[in-house]
């Protein structure tokens, strides 16, 4: 058999909105989570769903930092893709932005299965930031979108069970220090993209474990499931069962039924198949399909109150229509982590192709007769043959490489030594941000930085923490000390290890900043105000340069002292602060928010009107975010203006 799948090198251009520096500062405040379950709903759950609904939820994004030096500025820019295609399929990955699959085309209807995104604009909805819209996304890590949303995988060729090529992603996920992989493939002739994914535990300790891949659809559709139940979960943060398709009186299996954004956990009975569809009105869509590991499946859409729709243009162009998403995970709800076993591995394999079927009709009968059409289209029995077929292959090491991530896996392969067959973390991979822990592992001296510049990342799991603990204490070690005991829960060593590096440290500022934090979780803001002052103080003497890195500093470390002096009400040091800013940085949305709110701090209520009225975008406002329309309330009893209403949930007294 001659095989005809390919997989080549292309180069799309969109408009696109800069992803910028990171933030610089480590996110050491309480994960700000949208999708926590009410304590009132607890006792009503599954006993099973309990259990991993309390399981170790993620409590902080370090040691990942925040991506938010993004914009809404969009110019033409050139991405780098890979294009796995046969006679049937054409799918365009994105290695660079965390593997997402951007398109997937059936290639004899000229059909586009997915909601293709015509821009690529980030926006604040992944765990630490930076998200894009559309497509086939991987999330890994914990409850919501995956720190990698946008980040480069790894990527190469692998040879695929029936001799051809598959293309795999691969990376380690940080928040909960798990490697994992991506083998796509699209077999000869086959309507159908194989997606054989593994998260391995190569720890001698269980491990919190979580993924759904999430597929973009146009929301001009029925979304259909085996299923007669749910689990609905909107932004008042209730999780409550309700029946499928209806209830209320409204169907919810068309998107564009519910007035306010929603997620809808399908409860899939024991035994059935995992699959789920949205179908237009003349039966055509997409259907994805899976082994029976990754048991759920789930819609989510926007509703079509006004802040749903705002939040739809935000997230591309006016006029390019709407989207809304189904889903597949490991466990019933998003809500959920299972336990991954010490030293084990869960894995899977998914589908994604062309469905047409009766979309009209009665509830039970379309979707009995959708699974049928699947049936037709790919037995059950051969995925499963599929999946055990592709299984060896797993461990298949890559051949060429086709992108580079990141070196935090190559840096914990280093430490450790661990075997992982099919993804290779080389010493080579290590890059900038790895060298000085890579030196602290070698030597164990944790090196200080030949010139002044804000501090890097800081590794926070155990084993780093241990190593910290017992090397000489330089200001710098002190100060990564002190955040590895602050995500470790040991607050009062962490303020110890902050204010000893003090008295020798060079740069003040980073060790002001985060005592002022420890200020504030304590509930003493008016000393967290003073730090903070003095912190923005030192960081603006320190600075070098207008460069980037200083930049962002300058943001963060501003943003941060204006708010906790407001807090406090010191307007004239707020303003102070906030004269202190770099002009460019005082003119994006975030910080012309922040100028309204310190301008009716001081009174000008007037002129806090005006920023209003003038206009401005929040480029990192965060799902379900209500500053603007609180901020609003304040200063008028008008009705929010549709540009600045992003509200996901019904209004409450």
């Amino acid at each position: 058999m001659v095989i005809v799948t390919t997989i080549r090198r292309e180069v799309l251009t969109l408009p696109t909105a800069e992803l910028g520096p990171d933030n610089p500062l480590p996110p050491l405040r309480p994960l700000d989570e949208t999708h926590r379950v009410d304590d009132r709903d607890r006792e009503d759950l599954p006993r099973d769903m309990a259990r991993q609904v309390g399981y170790e939820p993620l409590r902080s994004l370090l040691p990942t930092r925040v991506r938010d030096g993004y914009d809404r500025d969009r110019t033409p820019r050139r991405i780098d893709a890979l294009v796995i295609e046969n006679d049937r399929l054409r799918a365009t990955v994105l290695p660079a932005l965390g593997g997402r699959i951007a398109s997937l085309v059936h290639k004899p209807t000229d059909r586009e299965l997915l909601y293709r995104n015509p821009v690529l604009q980030p926006a604040n909805f992944a765990l630490n930031g930076a998200w894009f819209s559309g497509g086939i996304e991987w999330n890994i890590g914990a409850t919501g979108h995956t720190t990698l949303s946008c980040a480069p995988l790894h990527a190469a060729r692998v040879p695929a069970p029936d001799g051809g090529e598959m293309l795999r992603l691969w990376e380690w996920e940080r928040l909960r220090d798990l490697p994992f992989q991506v083998d796509l493939w699209l077999p000869d002739g086959s309507d159908f993209l194989y997606v054989g994914v593994r998260i391995r535990n190569p720890h001698e300790r269980p491990a919190p474990t979580y993924w759904w891949s999430n597929i973009a659809v146009p929301e001009e559709r029925r979304v259909l499931a085996p299923a007669e139940e749910a689990w609905h979960f909107g932004y008042e943060r209730r999780l409550r069962r309700v029946p499928v398709p209806s209830y209320g009186g409204v169907d919810r299996s068309n998107p564009l039924n519910s007035p306010f954004a929603a997620d809808y956990f399908y409860e899939l009975p024991d035994g059935r198949r995992r699959w789920i569809a949205a179908l237009d009105a003349d039966g055509h869509g997409l259907v994805q399909t899976s082994t029976d590991a990754l048991r759920g499946r789930k819609l989510f859409v926007w509703g079509t109150g006004s802040g749903g729709r705002r939040w739809q243009e935000w997230l591309t162009e006016p006029g390019t229509g709407g989207y809304c998403e189904i889903q597949a995970g490991l466990a019933r709800t998003q809500l959920e982590h299972v336990r991954l076993d010490p030293e084990s591995e869960v894995s899977w394999l998914e589908a994604y192709g062309p469905l047409d079927a009766e979309a009209a009709g009665e509830w039970s009968a379309v979707v009995d007769g959708a699974e049928a059409r699947l049936e037709t289209a790919l037995p059950r029995a051969d995925l499963d043959a599929a999946y055990t077929a592709w299984k060896p292959y797993a461990d298949t090491e890559p051949g060429e490489i086709l992108a580079t991530g990141s070196g935090w896996g190559a840096l914990e392969v280093l430490r450790t030594d661990w075997k992982l067959p099919g993804t290779p973390f080389e010493e080579s991979m290590l890059g900038e941000a790895q060298a000085p822990w890579a030196e602290l592992l070698r030597s164990g001296v944790l090196p200080e930085p030949r010139r002044v510049r804000p501090p890097g990342e800081t590794l926070v799991a155990s084993h780093w923490r241990d190593m910290l603990e017992t090397a000489p204490a330089t200001p710098l070690t002190e100060y990564h000390l002190g955040v590895a005991q602050w995500h470790a829960g040991d607050r009062a060593q962490a303020v110890r290890s902050w204010e000893r590096a003090l008295e020798l440290a060079p740069s003040l500022w980073p060790l002001l900043r985060c005592l002022a934090v420890a200020d504030q979780e304590a509930g003493n803001h008016e000393r967290a105000a003073d730090r903070y002052n003095e912190a923005f103080a030192d960081l603006c003497h320190e600075r070098r340069d207008a460069g980037e890195r200083w930049t962002a500093a300058t943001a963060a470390l501003g943003r941060e002292a204006v708010e906790a002096l407001l807090r406090v009400r010191r307007t004239a040091d707020a303003r102070a602060v906030w004269e202190m800013l770099h002009p460019v940085t005082r003119e994006r949305g975030r910080f012309l928010l922040l100028q309204a709110e310190l301008l009716l701090a001081e009174g000008r209520r007037d002129d806090a009107w005006a920023v209003f009225a003038d206009g401005f975008e929040v480029a990192d406002l965060r799902e379900g975010a209500e500053s603007i329309g609180r901020l609003w309330a304040r200063l008028t009893d008008e009705p929010l203006p549709a540009r600045y209403d992003f509200r996901m949930r019904p209004d409450t007294p």
